[in-house]
């Protein structure tokens, strides 16, 4: 029996969306399209619009190329005047009533762009296209279709009028799996999404997608609703199938429920990292536009959480929420009745209800209708707040959000009861796991290495002989010892974990004391040489508060110290530290007042996200709440346990990009059990086995698996030359794109050398270079024949590129190799060219770097080579730029303002753009092919003197 091919797989979803209630239309290109729109439009609005309405109506339309703007044109009405000078307004979308506008089906629409493209099945709503759905044939990976879509908006999207670009939605296919997405600046298949149940089981095949997710209120509703236009990153955003859920149990019970009792309240247990200020924002801006509510009250527990969520907020709608900054602003608020989403601290909220001061203005809220959602519910500070709500407000609803909701087992006991989340908030209304979350890959896995003595591990570089567990903790636990073999240990594997620092760590330790020690430590080191990290810390100079030795709470430490007891002595030293920060950062933080502290906790946040802190030492601030997605590493010489030991390892499981496959905790105290605890706690049975990846010895086995798929496709590397036709080619990418992955994932482990493998790391570089080659191949090719298959294959080229390595690194290689005989250094010489070829950026300046060898590098100090080569390559960079221009007779100062807009911008100039650049211009037929040649030509100048 043959597969379902990929013209049939659309002719069933056609039929099944016409069956579904879809008008079928035929429309064959983009005047047919246009035609369509002004029908519809009429249809729509329930009126005509003569000729030059619609003129008018497309120029509204086409007036932005910018996919962002017109996102807002579609969600807003607009008005022109006729031509007896009348008012009309015509709408594009049915925002409030999402079922009641007009629904198209069609395919194969035809563009004509740099390639003639012919798009799968398109969803036309009110005829402007907003759904797109990119279909493989069954067998094919999903990516591909994805990959599809991504070429559709480099080369076809913009093409024309530019309609395609309203596209909100979009879907791939291959029959089995289907996955949906809205288009962001830097597409990233692993944004691309699976629907599912309430109950998060999959709706993957086409079919029963097409009746869930593809119904025509449904598609509307996320279009109209649960899309957001994210205006900080000027992208959408369209809410996870989880997110949808926990959104809609909350209105129905806010719309539905009954005014008292239990029963009216609820909490989201969503897993840390999930989204959950996503959800949390969407909830809340939906309820604050419910005319039977008067207030949404969104309650951080934190300073720094209450600017960081106001931040947020806003950048997902400018101006929906004005942040308290004191109590007596949070006051006037409540006061407002314009005023509908207010962001504050449960400290705030709490003294706006507690204090006499505050009562004449506070008691015309108490029989209005509040709705109170709380970020990070399983905080034990909720239970004070939330009585006095409950006493003060006569008409309000309390919501919770958790990643680690209190259960019995975890609760803190209070007044000699336990107090858990569900006697506060009452029913869970969703549930989302982190086994659920890594099944979906909206959250990574752990790798957990327990380094020092233990019992059931040997020969492994992880054995560091260390106390791992003690009696008396001050004498054995914080010794100079001890934490000086530490100390060695992680300056040695850091750039190992964090692939040669491309990412970031975290060093959480069990008080400021002793981190304190550490501190001194790491900064002596680096003083002698030994390492040169960047690093920071941030600590309270405070008393501090122990963690709950029995709940594993974390101690929330404020920013806030005006009213606190200070410790002189830690103030003084964390100054000390603050002082450095500021001399190599240029900054002018102190602990003089709270908010020169607060501002500098933003800084230190700020730079971790950027990846100018290469270790953060902390004892509780950043292990809650804190999101990087460049944080991929957390050392652990602190006691943690349940939501506490969660909450902390979860700061290194956001996901970015191929590289990043997991998240790595380095473990110096005994915590294996206190880890297996909370994995069962907080996830499903059998946890374990998804939410840690699997150990050395099993990623070993998997890639010499691996290596004999590729060696059955290709036994030497000379033979992927003698590869005959595209399937076989494709074999040999997909065999070492898969070692690529596992080799990846192996290489943050301190176990991983090549010497135990199956294929060492010469006949790895060389293979990857073939794979590089066919890449290039496969980019350059300007045939205009049918689209070969390897276009659509994502060769995840992040898994090649080595980050250490650039053009000076290469060329100091080179320099300390000037001594010793010839035949060695020739030796050497090829194997560091042989480097360059590997790499996808490096492979296009071999030539440069070839040249510099032969002419500069004999007589150059290595003081100056950086200084030498930069001049080398302004030389070589003129002489190509007229060169180019000369063979193609180009007009200079355009083309260099076409090189300014890609270094500006990033963004590549399209075929018609560079054909502008010519002194004469083309015949039409002629047009094509030279713009075609000009793309080639400029992508290579580009790669070989701007990018790397």
């Amino acid at each position: 029996m043959s597969t379902q091919s990929e013209l049939a797989l659309e002719l069933s979803l056609v039929a099944q969306l016409v069956e579904n209630g879809y008008e079928n239309v035929f429309i064959k290109n983009e005047t047919d399209l246009l035609s369509n729109l002004k029908t519809q439009l009429e249809k729509f609005n329930e009126r005509t619009f003569t000729d030059e309405e619609f003129k008018q109506i497309l120029n509204h339309l086409t007036r932005t190329t910018n996919v962002f703007e017109k996102a807002k044109i579609l969600r807003d009405k607009f008005s022109f005047k006729n031509a007896d000078n009348e008012t009309v307004y015509v709408r594009f979308l049915n925002m409030e009533h999402w079922c009641k506008n007009e629904y198209q089906v069609t395919k194969q629409i035809t563009v004509d762009g740099k390639y003639q493209t012919r798009f799968d099945v398109t969803l036309l709503i009110n005829g402007l296209p907003l759904v797109q759905i990119e279909l493989k044939k069954r067998g094919l990976e999903l990516r591909e279709a994805f990959n599809q879509i991504d070429r559709y908006k480099k080369h076809s999207y913009h093409i024309g009028m530019g309609l395609f670009q309203y596209i909100q939605i979009f879907v791939i296919s291959n029959g089995v799996n289907t996955k949906y997405f809205a288009l962001t600046k830097k597409p990233d298949f692993k944004f691309t999404f699976y629907w599912t149940d309430e109950n998060n089981r999959r709706v993957s095949d086409l079919e029963s997608f097409t009746k869930v997710f593809l119904d025509k209120c449904h598609v509307s509703k996320m279009i109209t609703r649960y899309t957001v236009l994210h205006e900080g990153d000027k992208a959408l955003m369209i809410l996870r199938p989880y997110q949808y859920f926990a959104v809609e149990k909350i209105l129905e019970r806010v719309k539905n429920s009954p005014t008292v009792g239990p029963s009216k309240n609820g909490y989201i247990w969503h897993t840390t990292g999930s989204g959950k200020t996503l959800t949390s924002f969407k909830a809340s801006q939906i309820l604050s536009r419910i005319p039977k509510v008067d207030k949404v009250v969104f309650c951080v527990d934190r300073v720094d959480l209450d600017y960081k969520t106001t931040l947020e907020f806003n950048a997902f709608s400018p101006g929906s929420v004005d942040g308290s900054d004191n109590t007596k602003k949070l006051v006037k608020q409540f006061a407002d009745p314009s005023v509908r989403l207010i962001v504050t601290t449960i400290q705030k909220l709490n003294t706006a209800i507690t204090r006499e001061r505050h009562q004449k203005t506070m008691d015309g809220l108490k029989d209005k209708k509040v709705v109170f959602i709380f970020d990070e519910c399983h905080r034990s500070q909720f239970g004070d707040t939330h009585k006095n709500i409950v006493r003060y407000f006569n008409n309000h609803q309390m919501f919770g959000f958790t990643g680690t909701p209190i259960f019995t087992k975890n609760a803190a006991t209070i007044k000699r009861h336990k107090v858990t989340t569900a006697m506060l908030f009452g029913e869970r209304l969703h549930t989302y796991v982190i086994t659920d979350a890594i099944k979906d890959q909206n959250v990574l896995p752990f790798s957990v290495e327990y380094t020092g003595r233990y019992e059931y591990k040997d020969n492994s570089r992880s054995n560091l002989d260390i106390d791992v567990e003690a009696i008396d903790t001050a004498e054995l636990l914080e010794s100079e010892e001890r934490l000086s073999k530490i100390a060695h240990y992680i300056i040695g594997i850091h750039d190992s974990k964090t692939y040669n620092r491309a990412f970031t760590g975290m060093f959480c330790i069990s008080n400021v004391k002793t981190l304190i020690k550490y501190y001194d430590l790491f900064r002596k080191l680096k003083r002698e040489g030994k390492h040169d990290l960047r690093i920071a810390t941030i600590f309270s100079y405070t008393a501090n508060e122990a963690p709950n030795s029995d709940t594993g709470e974390i101690p929330e430490e404020d920013l806030d110290f005006n009213n606190s007891k200070v410790d002189i002595h830690t103030r003084d030293v964390l100054d000390k530290y603050i002082e450095e920060y500021n001399q190599e950062f240029k900054t002018s933080f102190s602990t003089k007042d709270s908010q020169s502290f607060n501002d500098y906790y933003k800084n230190v946040a700020k730079r971790v996200i950027d990846k100018e802190i290469d270790l953060l030492f902390v004892v509780n601030m950043f292990l809650t709440g804190f999101d990087s997605k460049k944080l991929n590493t957390l050392y652990v010489d602190k006691n943690l346990k349940y939501h506490g030991l969660i909450q902390a390892y979860s700061r290194t499981n956001r996901v970015t990009g191929e590289k990043k496959s997991h998240g790595n905790i380095v473990v110096f105290r005994n915590l294996k059990q206190a880890t297996d605890d909370s994995i069962e706690l907080f996830s499903t049975l059998d946890a374990k086995e998804t939410i840690l990846i699997e150990p050395y010895e099993d990623y070993v086995e998997k890639f010499d698996q691996a290596v004999a798929t590729l060696l059955s496709v290709v036994p030497t590397v000379s033979s992927v030359d003698d590869l005959l036709g595209e399937d076989e080619q494709l074999r040999f990418i997909r065999a070492y794109r898969n070692l690529m992955r596992i080799k990846n994932a192996m290489e943050t482990f301190v176990d991983f050398t090549f010497d135990s493998l199956s294929m060492d790391a010469q006949t790895f570089a060389d293979y990857g270079s073939k794979y590089l080659d066919l890449y290039n191949a496969t980019k350059s090719s300007t045939e205009k024949k049918k689209e070969s298959i390897l276009n659509e294959v994502d060769f995840q080229l992040e898994l090649i590129r080595r980050d250490e390595i650039n053009v000076m690194y290469i060329l100091r290689l080179l320099a300390q190799n000037r001594g010793g005989d010839e035949s060695t250094r020739k030796k050497r010489e090829q194997e560091i060219l042989t480097m360059v070829s590997s790499d996808p950026v490096l492979s296009t300046k071999r030539e440069l770097i070839e040249k510099f060898i032969l002419e500069n590098l004999p007589t150059v100090s290595e003081d100056e080579l950086e200084r030498e080569y930069e001049d080398f390559l302004s030389v070589e960079r003129r002489v190509a730029f007229e060169k180019l221009t000369a063979e193609e007779d180009i007009n200079p100062e355009l083309l260099q303002k076409t090189m300014d807009s890609i270094e500006f911008s990033g963004r590549f100039p399209t075929k018609d753009e560079l054909v502008d650049t010519l002194n004469k211009k083309p015949s039409f037929r002629k047009r094509i092919s030279i713009g075609e040649r000009l793309v080639v030509k400029l992508s290579e100048f580009v790669g070989k003197f701007m990018e790397g």
